[in-house]
């Protein structure tokens, strides 16, 4: 098993058994040179193996293995958006999912910096148009908004994260869950975000 591989695995083990996906939600992909591999379609990321991974080129085509997940081609767009990334994270997870679905969210910045982390990890968070799973006229909109931002919020949808290792994506995507569960524990409450000032000092490059 390649580093890459067993990194995909471990990584895929940890978000099912925390119950960060479920079912056959979720995919996770690691850029390889100029590949990447990617889960496959209809996995569980709690119980892919290694050699059903499957491999890409940077447009989304499948070069070897199973048949990638069918939102394979959002990796490969974040992936040619940040030639500094070198992983991507897309889950269901319960309360981003959640948020995703809200209404009169601000397109721009669907989260606010309710901790430092959040700022430092995430940054601020798009919420893109809704498309169906594996509609490809999310892929300009996903690829142009990512050039610019790490993170991205699908409405009704959940949650993909770039980030420069699996490591960072993974860090990255459930600082977003955790931010996402403080930010509906706190409805109808008054809170106080980080400043603009604070935000900016903190704000990923």
């Amino acid at each position: 098993m390649t580093p890459e591989r067993e990194a995909i695995i471990a990584a895929a083990r940890s978000l099912f058994q925390r119950g960060l996906t479920h079912g056959s939600t979720g995919n996770l992909s690691v850029r390889v040179g100029d590949r990447v591999l990617v889960t496959p379609t209809g996995s569980s990321l709690g119980t892919v193996e290694a050699p059903d991974l499957s491999l890409i080129d940077l447009n989304g085509a499948h070069v070897h293995g199973p048949k990638a997940s069918k939102e394979a081609f959002l990796h490969a767009a974040l992936l040619r958006a940040r030639p500094q990334a070198n992983a991507v994270v897309h889950t269901h997870s319960t309360y981003a999912a959640a948020v995703s679905c809200m209404d009169g969210l601000d397109p721009q910045d669907a989260l606010p910096p309710l901790t430092a982390y959040f700022a430092m990890r995430v940054g601020r968070l798009p919420l893109l148009p809704y498309f169906a799973p594996g509609d490809h006229g999310l892929e300009r909109t996903a690829e142009d908004m990512a050039r610019t931002h790490s993170a991205l919020l699908l409405s009704n949808h959940g949650p993909i994260v770039a980030g420069a290792t699996l490591g960072a994506a993974m860090d990255a995507i459930e600082e977003l869950e955790e931010t996402a569960k403080l930010f509906l524990l706190l409805q109808g409450l008054r809170t106080r975000p980080l400043t603009p000032e604070q935000r900016s000092a903190l704000e990923p490059g």
